[in-house]
């Protein structure tokens, strides 16, 4: 819970007070290796907060192939922001890699606190636009370079990613083929 506090505390926007009003809402949920938190057509009707674990978000491609996008880590917040706030299914899948410990409230009680505590609605504009531009700047580098630079600018940026998310979702992340990440591996162990 206090790394929630501490996450709620971003841009110190809302008192101690508020704070700790706010984290009563929330209820603990653990999502097991492989379970979605949001699965893919459902509507985004809550907010999750990775205390433990890593997530995955997902699409699916026209092959029918799930498409990894970007990975909510330790510390950050798990929701799809267009189904969200349109109140439409979701195009992309939040599922657990490893199994995962959230704490998460629900968007009825989230809007009900926006609307009767100060600054919160606030807090969520500021915490959605931190979103936002932290996965263009994640998936920055996804544009430049070889395969090989991917990989190493991923390790470097991820390296607790690099260890602990399968061989499968890291080579779609980086819009290349597991044969091709593993080659790649290979030789960066043989180099060493």
């Amino acid at each position: 819970m206090d790394k929630l506090k501490a996450a709620l505390s971003f841009g110190g926007i809302l008192t101690e007070e508020n704070i700790n009003r706010i984290i009563k809402h929330f209820e603990e949920k653990t999502v097991k290796a492989n379970e979605h938190f949001l699965n893919l057509s459902n509507i985004s009707n809550e907010i999750g907060f990775v205390s433990k674990g890593i997530l995955r978000c997902y699409s699916i491609d026209k092959q029918g192939e799930e498409v990894t996008k970007y990975f909510i880590r330790q510390n950050q917040f798990a929701v799809d922001l267009e189904s969200y706030y349109s109140i439409k299914p979701a195009s992309s899948g939040i599922k657990a890699i490893a199994d995962s410990k959230l704490f998460t409230i629900k968007k009825s009680i989230w809007e009900k606190l926006s609307r009767e505590v100060s600054n919160l609605y606030i807090l969520t504009k500021s915490l959605s636009e931190a979103h936002l531009l932290n996965k263009i700047k994640d998936n920055d580098f996804l544009n430049f370079g070889t395969a090989k630079d991917k990989y190493e600018e991923f390790v470097r940026r991820y390296p607790d990613l690099a260890l602990q998310v399968p061989q499968k979702d890291i080579a779609s992340y980086l819009k290349i083929t597991p044969q091709s990440l593993s080659r790649i591996r290979n030789e960066l162990v043989k180099k060493k």
